[in-house]
């Protein structure tokens, strides 16, 4: 006879409630794990799209992800003389503000040269840019569709395509457009700044700027090696790719990574604090069964294991329930949830230890009450 079945039969209602609301600390707390996880693979998907062994910087900046960068448009002819680099391109990238359908929308900008790498890896509705001006890819996170109009800066682009999955570590959705678009929209000034400029006597900067130009290498010939022949320009600044996505992943979403790393802990804490006062307050109701078990001769283990196993199910059937609701409402997120199977196990593997420790306490009180008690009134 398991006595921890017949007494959760007893008391069902109340325990099915408790499990319930411990879910939903649950499916937060994988919530939690899902949106870290998107995080680092919409970022690593942007630095990944061109499929570059080299990204080629301005001297003294670690990439146009983690900080400003802008070199001369003319560094990619340089960087595809270089031995072993069969493709050169150049790059912008920035972030914009539009207006659409009457309200307000946040695309994040990437130009790139038709032809060449830093285009769009797929395209999942509609064609890819055939024009040199004027046309547009967006991800469809975006809430563009094919054929709409929307203005960049001082130009009308019309949608002609929809790729996937492709969202800065901001969450802003990625649309690609031409190179010489790209700058007139990032280096272009306004009429009334640029008047302000000549009056001042300023040199106006030229538009054939751009923030990187990334290189693929022959497969014979080891990136580091390019990065390295790039370096010794000293207005210029080179790293591999694995070395880019290392930056974005220890740096541009630090902060973020440790925000939700202290977060999952409290709530992890909070969940051991109430498994540990449900299970207390479940012992507690029932002393006087526990002491009519020690009268009669029953171990102290048959009485720990009722305990520790309420515990237990408590737990997991918390942890099943909010891994079901998850998985059910991950896609309704407005930031991208990549729930991977290993943290379920992971979780499941910390909520069995939080319980084990959080049926202490109720453990402590039964094997405390005597047994005369269950002879009292």
């Amino acid at each position: 006879m398991n006595l921890a079945y017949r007494d959760v039969r007893h008391n069902v209602g109340r325990f099915l409630l408790a499990s319930v609301g411990l879910s939903l600390l649950m499916a937060v707390v994988l919530s939690m794990m899902g949106i870290y996880n998107g995080i680092v693979v919409d970022a690593l998907a942007i630095v990944r799209a061109p499929q570059a062994d080299v990204w080629v910087v301005e001297s003294g900046t670690r990439g146009p992800f983690a900080e400003a960068s802008r070199i001369p448009g003319d560094t990619r002819e340089a960087i595809a003389r270089l031995s072993g680099v069969t493709f050169a391109g150049s790059v912008t990238y920035q972030t914009v503000e539009s207006e659409y359908r009457g309200g307000k929308i946040r695309l994040f900008v990437i130009g790139y040269e038709l032809g060449r790498p830093g285009g769009p890896s797929e395209i999942v509705a509609g064609r890819a840019i055939g024009r040199s001006h004027y046309e547009l890819v967006a991800d469809r996170r975006s809430g563009l569709k094919l054929g709409d109009r929307i203005r960049l800066g001082r130009n009308v682009f019309n949608v002609v395509g929809h790729i996937e999955n492709q969202v800065n570590s901001a969450g802003d959705p990625v649309v690609y457009i031409t190179l010489l678009d790209a700058q007139k929209l990032q280096f272009e000034l306004a009429p009334p700044a640029a008047r302000i400029q000549v009056a001042r006597g300023a040199v106006p900067e030229g538009l054939d700027t751009v923030n990187a130009v990334i290189a693929r290498v022959l497969p014979t010939v080891k990136p580091s090696s390019v990065a390295e022949a790039a370096r010794r320009w000293k207005h210029l600044a080179a790293m591999t790719q694995s070395e880019q996505e290392n930056i974005l992943t220890s740096s541009v979403v630090d902060k973020v990574r440790r925000q939700i790393g202290l977060f999952m802990g409290l709530l992890l804490v909070v969940s051991a604090v109430i498994i540990a006062l449900i299970i207390y307050q479940m012992t507690m109701e029932k002393l006087k069964q526990i002491a009519t078990l020690k009268l009669i001769g029953a171990p102290d283990r048959t009485i720990i294991g009722l305990i520790v196993q309420q515990a237990l199910a408590l737990g997991m059937i918390g942890w099943a329930l909010g891994y079901v609701l998850v998985t059910n409402i991950k896609d309704y997120f407005p930031r991208r949830v990549v729930l991977e199977p290993e943290n379920a196990f992971v979780l499941a593997a910390i909520i069995f230890v939080v319980c084990l420790l959080s049926s202490g306490l109720g453990v402590r009180a039964a094997l405390r009450v005597d047994p005369a008690t269950a002879l009292g009134s």
